[in-house]
């Protein structure tokens, strides 16, 4: 079954990497962007919900589609929980196996690009001085300039300053924007 999917899917123009265990396949893959992970329920070492947890405990988030000649419903229902793309019974049809591949290799893009936006988003957010982070917060939490220059005991002036700094480095138009961008921050 492998080898014959691993033929049809790369006669369909996609790169292919083919394990024969669930152990070659945590010590070998190479997480890459955008993919899928083509999984079948029933291996002789582990069950696919065990390597879809194990992957998880990694970090893992390549979108999985279960492939399963036999399943029982607890199995199914653990795997969808637990973040699985789709399910398909074997034996299945090549568009079905192609329009789960497309919906798959669609959400891998938006996670990639949702982690791609927070990793862009923490380094601004470390790029910031230490005064700068206490600056953000009290803004975030809707002070005046003249309450968080009272708060941190300094001038209206300096604070001005350092909100401008906070604005240009969290690339912020608006103070609207750099609470949204803060809430991304301290809630990862």
């Amino acid at each position: 079954m492998r080898s014959s999917l691993t033929r049809m899917l790369k006669s369909c123009g996609y790169s292919i990497e083919s394990h024969e265990s669930p152990e070659s396949f945590l010590e070998k893959s190479i997480p890459v962007s955008p993919a899928t992970i083509l999984l079948d329920m029933r291996m002789p070492s582990m069950s696919g919900v065990e390597l879809q947890k194990k992957l998880k405990e990694m970090g893992r988030e390549t979108p999985i589609i279960f492939i399963s000649g036999e399943s029982m419903p607890h199995e199914i229902v653990t795997s969808m929980k637990q973040g699985a793309i789709d399910f398909l019974f074997k034996p299945f049809n090549l568009d079905d196996l192609l329009r789960c591949i497309g919906a798959a290799i669609e959400k891998d893009k938006e996670i990639f690009q949702s982690m791609t936006q927070s990793l862009t988003i923490n380094q601004r957010y470390d790029s910031l001085t230490p005064r700068e982070k206490e600056v953000c917060a009290l803004l975030v939490e809707g002070l005046m300039n003249k309450d968080v220059a009272v708060r941190l005991g300094t001038t209206d002036a300096t604070i001005k300053v350092h909100k401008s700094r906070v604005m240009e480095k969290m690339r912020a138009p608006s103070l609207q924007e750099l609470v949204r961008l803060y809430d991304l921050v301290k809630n990862k």
